[in-house]
């Protein structure tokens, strides 16, 4: 375990120094695992991908993880996203009829040539049949349909995409239909899209079934799911497939094994063969060749952060409930942790206010990122207190300026 970084990129934002007694500690963990044989230098064709412990939130395996990539039909994982929400806060039910306008049938319907649920034109579908045209059989008709029900038209109801996911920390992606179809302005990260299925994972547990689903009928038309890892017995089960020229075959896909949770995301592969072949060969990989370590236990003090204008100088930091993280199995990579916050802290600091978070790397792969919360509460110090920190912040920001225009 190499130290903590402390760094300073001239807006303000810092890392602080891990107490000597954590360092230890994550050096001993990775000692112990350092002992057996080198861990399986796993390698994918995949131009993007990623491969994400539920459980843990680790990354396992990332390529190209937090570049901008065409989604397709993987975009609907959000439309899905925006439709969840609404059903949970009440202001759709299943029992909701979407209506069926000329604009979803004739961009989205049989008539388009691309995939569809076939709903009949002016016609009116309960949500719950909707939601499985959407997921099951990836119809653009159905996806339409949503947004027009849920935001007046589609351009409208992207932007809301958009807005739901920022508001889940996935800070890159962008939407501008809810159907996938080519947009030069709709793109999206691997690493977020795992994040992304995730949540909606955790979130809506008894709606994510759908994804699961293996066929769905409409119109008297039987359609499988698209998601061939359905059918694999690999413990698989959702979430959504996509592909169009611009974007290659991609897909995300979970699956479950012995109570462990896997979520991958590969892109931009060339066939549909290759992209279920390296989605099964990453989840496979993922649940044979990692074991789960614990690196702070529950209300752990993690390390600290400084606090401009306190009664001390310093706040404690800890994650909410024990940290742990997937390592490969004798494997002697290096990790490397450091806190990342905006700072100082200004007096006064609750309690459990989010002010920083916890980042740990291995190698090239972004492993794990979660917040941390103060751990105490910090009051505002005594004037003398705060006027020497003025004096000290007015001193550390000038040096900060001349380091950067040097």
């Amino acid at each position: 375990m190499s130290a903590p970084v402390t760094s300073n990129d001239g807006s303000d934002r810092r890392s602080a120094a891990l107490r000597l007694g954590v360092v230890a500690f994550l050096s001993l963990v990775l000692s112990l695992v350092g002992t057996g044989l080198r861990a399986q230098n796993f390698q994918s064709p995949a131009p993007y991908a990623v491969l994400l412990d539920s459980a843990s939130g680790t990354v396992l395996y990332e390529k190209a993880a937090d570049e901008l990539m065409v989604p397709a039909s993987l975009a609907k994982i959000a439309t899905a996203l925006v439709a969840f929400q609404e059903i949970t806060q009440g202001r759709l039910t299943l029992d909701s009829e979407i209506g069926i306008s000329e604009n979803a049938w004739r961009k989205g319907g049989g008539v388009s040539g691309g995939s569809t649920m076939f709903a009949i034109l002016n016609s009116r579908v309960k949500l719950s049949d909707i939601l499985q045209g959407l997921i099951v059989q990836s119809g653009n008709d159905a996806a339409i349909a949503l947004a027009e029900a849920i935001a007046g038209d589609e351009p409208t109801f992207a932007r809301v995409m958009t807005e739901r996911v920022r508001a889940l920390g996935l800070a890159k992606s962008v939407f501008r239909n809810a159907t996938g179809v080519g947009d030069p302005e709709q793109k999206v990260t691997a690493r977020e899209l795992a994040r992304l299925a995730d949540h909606i994972i955790k979130t809506y547990p008894e709606l994510y079934k759908i994804f699961g689903q293996r066929e769905f009928t409409w119109n008297k038309i039987k359609q499988q799911n698209r998601n061939p890892l359905l059918a694999m017995e690999i413990g698989a089960d959702g979430l959504k497939t996509g592909n169009i020229d611009e974007a290659g075959f991609g897909l995300v896909g979970s699956a479950v094994q012995n109570g462990q949770r896997l979520i991958v995301v590969v892109n931009g592969l060339k066939t549909a063969r290759d992209r279920a072949q390296e989605a099964r060969k990453l989840l496979e990989w993922g649940f044979r060749a990692f074991e789960a370590r614990k690196i702070f236990g529950e209300g752990e003090i993690v390390g600290e952060a400084s606090v401009f204008g306190g009664e001390k100088g310093r706040v404690a930091l800890k994650a909410k409930g024990p940290v742990s993280l997937l390592l490969p199995r004798g494997a002697g990579e290096r990790l490397n942790a450091r806190i990342v916050y905006r700072g100082p802290l200004v007096a006064p600091v609750q309690e459990g206010t989010e002010v920083g978070r916890l980042l740990v790397t291995r190698g090239e792969v972004k492993t794990l990122e979660i917040p941390l919360y103060a751990a105490e509460t910090v009051e505002p110090g005594t004037l003398q207190r705060r006027a020497l920190d003025a004096v000290m912040e007015l001193a550390t920001g000038w040096v900060r300026k001349v380091l950067k225009r040097s």
